[in-house]
């Protein structure tokens, strides 16, 4: 089968032919519909996960997914053959991913039955990225009318982000780089933007955040940010990049956010893209020859939305 994969850690994605994958007792076999590129996916070319679990090259990349399962193994309960899935299909060993035509998963990993309302391909968009927002903004404490400094917000989390408070009613404040990225995020239910490329975020807004979530910031980036929140507020970020220590002299609570990935999660995530309440932001749709090079791009934080690479839309 074809498959996006390196040869070694930190090397360039190629399109490689490769075996299609057998399923063991307690897997199930998914022909994939597409594949949703994440940061993740070029950090664990890096090997961010190289102490933590055993890894098998060539090493196909992708952890989100979408497909539909072809093939149940021994002493499966949770699926059958013909259910259309999402979710996220990493495991151990790393490197049996998501951008290829096959993946084989244990059915315990954090899969679960694909919103029915849009297009099974741009459902593999959602696991990651909706499962964090969803989680961050529970972890912010906010509630309706309070405010929500968003750094970051247009791309695949923020973008979930911003629609997930607007459902709760919080009052959401997005730092864009550009008027188009401003009127896109304001359709997502932004209330404010601030344009951090015409002058400092800082320096433009005065501060009196309830909450903030940063999504891109460095440390020092962090600790500026941090301190447009009032006391008592929270100030997250997905870059571990926060200091406990820093964040109790300032009131606040939050730090460094980790997403809980589960089946429940990936449930509540698909009830909201199946009631229209959220819209999956897709922002561009690539074949897998083209994976390597979003890739690329992605390193570079130039993403504006969700890009899934497309392997079968008819399945």
């Amino acid at each position: 089968m074809k498959a996006v994969a390196v040869k070694e850690f930190k090397a360039i994605p190629q399109l490689l032919d490769v075996a299609e994958p057998a399923v063991k007792e307690g897997f199930i076999k998914i022909k994939i519909a597409a594949a949703g590129l994440n940061p993740f996916d070029w950090k664990t070319i890096d090997g961010i996960l190289k102490d933590h679990m055993p890894h098998v090259f060539p090493l196909i990349i992708g952890a989100d997914a979408a497909g539909v399962v072809v093939e149940t193994g021994a002493g499966v309960t949770r699926f059958k053959t013909g259910d259309k899935v999402y979710g996220q299909v990493l495991h151990s060993p790393v490197g049996e991913g998501a951008y290829a035509e096959y993946v084989a998963v244990p059915e315990t990993a954090p899969i679960t039955k694909a919103p029915e309302n849009v297009p099974l391909a741009d459902a593999a968009a959602a696991p990651t990225a909706g499962m964090t927002a969803m989680q961050l903004i529970d972890k912010t404490g906010l509630r309706s009318g309070q405010t929500l400094l968003l750094i970051g917000a247009t791309g695949g989390v923020g973008s979930f982000a911003t629609q997930v408070a607007k459902i709760k009613g919080i009052k959401v404040i997005a730092t864009v780089s550009s008027e188009a990225a401003a009127k896109r995020i304001k359709s997502l239910g932004a209330s404010e933007t601030i344009d951090y490329k015409k002058a400092p975020v800082e320096e433009q807004f005065p501060g009196g955040a309830d909450a903030l979530i940063d999504l891109v910031s460095d440390a020092a980036g962090f600790e500026k940010m941090s301190a447009l929140v009032k006391r008592g507020g929270a100030a997250l970020t997905t870059q571990f990049v926060a200091d406990k220590t820093r964040l109790e002299e300032k009131g606040l609570h939050g730090g460094n956010f980790e997403t809980k990935s589960t089946a429940a999660s990936l449930d509540a995530l698909r009830a909201l893209i199946d009631s229209k309440e959220i819209v999956i932001p897709v922002d561009r749709r690539l074949s897998l020859a083209q994976a390597p090079a979003a890739i690329a791009e992605s390193r570079e934080r130039k993403s504006k939305g969700k890009t899934i690479i497309v392997i079968d839309e008819t399945v």
